[in-house]
């Protein structure tokens, strides 16, 4: 099998080295330092999977027309707001892969996908809860795993050779990956979870850029305003016909906080978000990272769709919208 990851940056370069190390041939489209260092020395992969350093299997190039041969997969793992120019970037591909699929927290990312290359039957759906960053150039630390981290399915529902030999090929990884027949609302609950979770974070605690996930979780009022959040992004979720899975379980708790009433609800996120203190978690989402870091990021791709499907729906979501509005604004300040 062959696989091209357009975009490798810290999740990229985590499967890129789990799958190198499998076997799989890998070629990694990355930035320069990143790629210069990993044709130098190899790739180091850090954190929850113990240290080991990947040389095998493992090509690293900094554009595409760089990359050789045909491919299995092409795997985007840019940005959602860096789609357009990274797809346009990498057309001399497109008739070098057999099947598509992505890495980003969005729904759209397949339909994109069909358009670059022309057939939605050349695309999958996919999502993961993996978790990587980068250290520095040639060194990614995988901090986040699950037992079962990854999802994938073909957008049709149904069960094919290809996708069923990836889902191997990515369990024998070590990647914790389930064949599902209803990818799409893997696609929605995982977004749900993180629209609620950025969108709150933002809002509750932007101000103060000591502040970490837990440390408005334990106050009862950025309790009550997880759970109002939460409340919303859920009624758009169900309104499509979907019910909470907690598919990324014990990290979603999206069944919890539909089936307590008001009060335990509270009382529960508020004992998350203790229980994140006493462990030592100290984290905060992406696109709270996002704006520190003084980057754009991607809230049209994570809350807007909420508020979109809302209106659609005739749904009122008065509290991510709210959410919307505050990092719109200090998104429009940010490069």
């Amino acid at each position: 099998m062959r696989i091209c990851i357009l975009g490798a940056g810290g999740l990229g370069s985590v499967f890129g080295a789990l799958l190198a190390k499998q076997g799989v041939d890998i070629t990694l489209i990355g930035r320069a330092a990143h790629v210069n260092a990993i044709n130098e020395k190899g790739l180091q992969l850090l954190g929850i999977r113990g240290e080991q350093l990947i040389k095998e299997n493992l090509t690293a190039v900094t554009d595409a027309r760089d990359a050789r041969g045909e491919f299995d997969y092409l795997i985007l793992g840019v940005k959602s707001t860096a789609t357009a120019a990274t797809l346009a970037g990498a057309n001399c591909l497109r008739d070098r892969v057999a099947t598509a699929f992505s890495f980003q927290n969005n729904i759209v990312k397949e339909t994109e996908l069909a358009t670059w290359l022309g057939d939605p039957a050349r695309v999958i759906g996919f999502s993961t809860f993996e978790g990587g960053f980068l250290e520095a150039p040639g060194r990614v630390n995988n901090n986040i795993t699950l037992e079962t981290s990854s999802y994938l399915g073909e957008l049709d529902g149904t069960t094919t050779a290809r996708t069923t030999e990836l889902t191997e090929t990515l369990n024998s990884a070590g990647i914790g990956t389930r064949l599902v027949p209803n990818i799409q609302q893997v696609l929605w609950e995982k977004l749900t979870q993180i629209a609620n979770a950025a969108g709150w974070s933002i809002s509750c605690e932007i101000g103060n850029p000591a502040l970490t996930f837990a440390d408005a979780m334990i106050l009862r009022e950025g309790a009550e305003h997880y759970l109002a959040v939460a409340r919303e992004v859920l009624s758009v979720y169900k309104a499509q016909g979907y019910q909470p899975q907690n598919f990324y379980a014990p990290v979603s708790k999206l069944k919890e906080l539909d089936s307590l009433d008001d009060e335990a609800a509270i009382t529960t996120i508020m004992g998350i978000g203790q229980a994140m203190l006493d462990g030592g978690y100290q984290s905060r989402t992406s696109m709270h990272d996002d704006i520190l870091n003084g980057k754009k990021t991607e809230v049209d791709y994570i809350l807007k769709p909420f508020i979109d499907k809302a209106a659609e729906l005739g749904l009122e979501v008065p509290t991510v919208a709210a959410c919307y509005r505050i990092i719109k604004v200090l998104d429009n300040y940010l490069r």
